[in-house]
């Protein structure tokens, strides 16, 4: 089975315009981003709108292509690469441009996911350390079904544990953070991105819900990495401390 990562990556942000190309010990956020997946598949494209970050990332040697700055979701902007690409790739994984942290064993339980010839979106989850932290509405929850594919995505803490003291939650039930990392069966890919949006989506604005909506079975792996997300300045600022203290 072959696989590829295309990295969606857009200029403008309105917390952090330019992440892709800020610096972190030396280098672009981008460029950590695509080494981190091409030294586990071999093989990735940047999918980006923006000449400035296209420039760069072919500066250091990697590959990228420009797709439309009229999509909605990085889901579209990766169909629109794999079309220009015209990859044979059987499963695109979907890595976040401001993922610089993202390691091998995240992608490789992704890649894994996939043995399973019914997993037809694969993504990971992370068990949430304390009760603050799920109770988060910008950490979305999973819960799944005994084989591992979700059942629901939500901003609320789900489940309810009825008769226990919310101190007590963490202990009575394993509270599953979702990460932004996705793979995709290549048909299925196209399939999803050409879906209205569901009544689920816009409700709770989590564009996988429009997949599970839809009938499409998402399996969800189990990840024990924190990942360090770039979205402000702020935690660029943290990133490199991140990774000083990693050295």
């Amino acid at each position: 089975m072959k696989f590829i990562a295309i990295i969606p990556a857009r200029y403008a942000s309105t917390r952090f315009p330019g992440k892709p190309l800020a610096l972190l010990g030396g280098k672009p956020v981008i460029q950590h981003v695509y080494e981190q997946a091409v030294s586990v598949l071999g093989e990735a494209c940047v999918a980006t709108d923006d000449e400035r970050i296209l420039h760069t990332v072919e500066g250091f040697g990697g590959r990228a292509v420009m797709t439309s700055a009229a999509h909605r979701s990085g889901t579209d902007r990766i169909e629109e690469a794999a079309c220009k690409l015209g990859t044979d790739a059987d499963v695109i994984i979907n890595v976040q441009g401001d993922e610089p942290f993202i390691q091998a064993s995240q992608i490789e339980t992704l890649c894994h996911l996939f043995d399973d010839p019914a997993t037809e979106i694969g993504t990971l989850g992370k068990r949430f350390e304390t009760i603050e932290a799920a109770e988060n509405p910008n950490s979305p929850k999973i819960v799944t079904d005994i084989n591992g594919y979700a059942l629901y995505f939500s901003r609320s803490i789900i489940p309810f544990i009825r008769g226990k003291e919310r101190s007590e939650w963490l202990q009575e039930y394993p509270f599953m953070k979702h990460l932004g990392i996705y793979a995709y069966r290549r048909e299925v890919l196209t399939a999803i991105t050409k879906l209205p949006q569901s009544p689920l989506e816009i409700a709770e604005s989590l564009e996988q819900l429009r997949w599970l909506q839809n009938g499409y079975r998402i399996k969800v792996g189990e990840t024990d990495v924190e990942t360090v997300g770039i979205d402000t300045p702020e935690d660029l600022k943290r990133a490199e401390e991140f990774l000083i203290n990693r050295k």
